[in-house]
């Protein structure tokens, strides 16, 4: 198996699949979205009490996607995260889906930090900063072709 930076495990339900009983496309994005999730609550990060304490909050601005192999029912699959850029106000990450050793599904998604009130960007604040570059790593080699 690879070695998976931030692993997080998701089991494949039948509210998962299309009528082709394979994964439906878009739902790697909500899996994603639950492993980027966790991956900040590891690293000391509620997203709500981030909310509460400095109004901030994160959306995602920009995704790419590569598919590459069908997850089905009953897979284990692993969902990686990994900074590959970090700006003051957005960064990019590399996700991939893993099944064992096959890789199932890349994307780089960019996500924003924007003030909860008015949805306008704002710097992430300092102790996200902290919190992620202890747990991440931000090489540029896993980027989506």
């Amino acid at each position: 198996m690879p070695d998976i930076p931030n692993p997080f495990s998701i089991r494949i339900y039948w509210e998962d699949t299309d009528a082709g009983g394979v994964v439906f496309y878009a739902n790697y994005l909500k899996f994603f979205e639950r492993a980027r999730t966790e991956w900040l609550r590891a690293a000391g990060v509620e997203q709500q009490a981030l909310r509460d304490t400095t109004g901030a909050i994160f959306i995602v601005a920009e995704v790419q996607m590569r598919y590459l192999a069908p997850a089905k029912l009953d897979d284990l699959i692993t969902v990686s995260v990994q900074v590959v850029e970090q700006g003051a106000a957005s960064m990019a990450l590399v996700q991939e889906a893993w099944r064992g050793d096959t890789l199932l599904a890349q994307g780089r998604i960019r996500i924003g930090c924007v003030r909860a009130e008015t949805l306008k960007p704002r710097r992430i604040p300092a102790q996200v900063l902290q919190a992620i570059g202890a747990t991440s790593s931000s090489t540029n080699d896993r980027t989506p072709a």
